[in-house]
């Protein structure tokens, strides 16, 4: 096994353009998941001291290298090539892997490129690998540059959100961070984050009850943003929707209940600790696999291999008081989640939506945790209390913290006209421009820098945020052409 994973990282490094995938390659080696970047900030930083490149990292942990423009290129508009460091850790339950310690093991498989079990980090690896190879290029014609690495964006945007001004030079900003190729994003959501906490009582099991761990696997997940509109399954809300008609119909009590990982993926896996009857356990158990068969049926489409079933453990010692149980059961059923409103504006995307994310319930103490995304401020703040009002109904602490603003689409943008009539040169097809429904760091940079010309372009990666996740080979090399075309022909001052 070790020797097929030897061969297959190796073989990467031998994927066209050569020089982007020897980057993204050193990349997978270096762990670099959201508020560890810190390996990956000091390789950064060593590639511009050996390449002679201005270097500078600032108060928020950004890498910033400027590279001066190529003979007879000095009189362009200079250019910011922005990207962020941190990758996005996710696995499947039964893969063995430390996200702090270990790197990702690559496959290439036939035009794509994916990971072990994990998640790949192309999602931002390969613009970071992108912006690498144009700024270790010596033959690559260009105007002056700037290369921006941020860090914490997939968590906190905490690396823009820090960003100061004066820092950059530039007067366009090509984010690396889109997702489709031959698609120019012009435009993102705001977001902003829904914390509820709670203290619950909890009370000694009553005796005559046996435990069942019931469980959520195998949904597909995927970005919070991005994937909502998809119609996949929430793990969290399967769950409890399970429970609320459990607790009617077997009087079940709860030990504990846990779902999701990370905020902004759509939870894949879930489960509780339960307590039944012992007169009722196969009644129980007849009626897990009947809502198995419900949600198969139901989620047909989206999610063929949804798996919901439960198994005999010990009886825990404790479980929530029943008046608690009934509460946190209702509050996080009833809460919003997934798409609020499509926009009227932009015809196929999400206006506003709600992941729950994570839910966490053990130990006399819950948790819950939101991201509300919107491109329309005020429809943010409104679902976001939303969401707040499900818990505080309970009396849960709700906090909203980390909000930021969305990024209004500019479609008579320069930089905008530049590069679709040249793609439509170069490749003889009209490139699509759109707004996503995700968080691009490019409304908290031009909030800083309003002055701003931006687009968002990148490869084609499906599923991101998931161990699905993967790149497409093809999609590189033309991303990669497109951008260094792009770089010649950027318009003088």
């Amino acid at each position: 096994m070790k020797k097929l994973i030897i061969d297959i990282m190796a073989s990467i490094k031998d994927l066209n353009p050569k020089e982007v995938w020897k980057y993204f390659h050193d990349i997978t080696q270096i762990p670099h998941p959201s508020k560890n970047e810190k390996k990956l900030v000091e390789y950064i930083v060593k590639f511009g001291n050996e390449h002679n490149l201005e270097t500078i990292v600032d108060r928020a942990g950004n890498v910033i290298i400027r590279k001066p423009a190529t003979p007879g290129m000095e009189n362009r508009k200079g250019v910011i090539l922005q990207t962020h460091l941190d990758m996005v850790p996710q696995k499947n339950s039964d893969k063995v892997h430390d996200f702090l310690k270990d790197p990702i093991e690559t496959i290439v498989d036939g035009e794509w490129v994916r990971a072990n079990g994990t998640t790949l980090g192309s999602d931002n690896g390969i613009g970071v690998a992108a912006v690498l190879a144009i700024l270790a290029s010596k033959s690559l014609a260009h105007g002056p540059l700037e290369a921006l690495f941020t860090v914490d964006e997939e968590t906190g945007m905490t690396g823009a959100n820090g960003l100061e001004p004066g820092l950059l030079k530039g007067e366009i900003l090509l984010n690396l961070d889109s997702e489709i190729e031959g698609e120019f994003c012009v435009g993102c959501a705001g977001g902003v984050n829904v914390n509820a906490k709670k203290n619950y009582n909890e009370e000694k099991s009553p005796s005559g009850m046996v435990a069942y761990k019931v469980m959520v696997k195998g949904l597909k997940g995927g970005h919070s943003g991005v994937d909502i509109a998809l119609g996949r399954a929430n793990s969290i809300k399967l769950l409890f929707r399970f429970l609320m008609q459990a607790e009617a119909d077997f009087n079940i009590r709860i030990a504990m209940a846990e779902g999701g990982d990370l905020r902004n993926a759509i939870p894949r896996e879930a489960w509780a600790i339960v307590l039944v009857p012992e007169l009722k356990k196969y009644e129980f158990e007849a009626f897990v696999r009947n809502y198995e068969s419900v949600y198969r049926a139901e989620f047909a489409e989206t999610e063929p291999d949804l798996s919901f079933n439960c198994e005999n453990v010990a009886v825990p010692e404790r479980v929530i008081s029943k008046d608690e149980q009934y509460k946190i059961i209702r509050a996080v059923y009833v809460c919003p989640n997934g798409v609020i409103r499509m926009s009227q504006s932009m015809k196929g995307l999400v206006e506003t939506s709600n992941n729950l994310a994570i839910v966490r319930c053990k130990e006399g103490k819950f948790e819950a945790y939101n991201l509300t995304r919107s491109s329309v401020d005020t429809a943010k703040e409104s679902t976001a209390w939303r969401v707040a009002a499900a818990f505080q109904l309970i009396d849960a602490s709700v906090v909203l913290e980390g909000s930021y603003p969305g990024w209004k689409p500019n479609m008579k943008s320069p930089i905008l006209k530049t590069m679709v009539n040249l793609y439509k040169s170069k490749f003889n097809e009209e490139p699509e421009v759109k707004a996503i429904h995700a968080g691009l760091e490019c409304g908290i940079i031009g909030g800083v820098y309003p002055g701003l010309d931006m687009i968002s372009l990148g490869p084609t990666i499906k599923f991101p945020h998931s161990p699905d996740e993967k790149v497409h080979i093809p999609s590189v090399q033309k991303f990669f052409d497109f951008l260094c075309e792009t770089l010649r022909e950027i318009p003088a001052k």
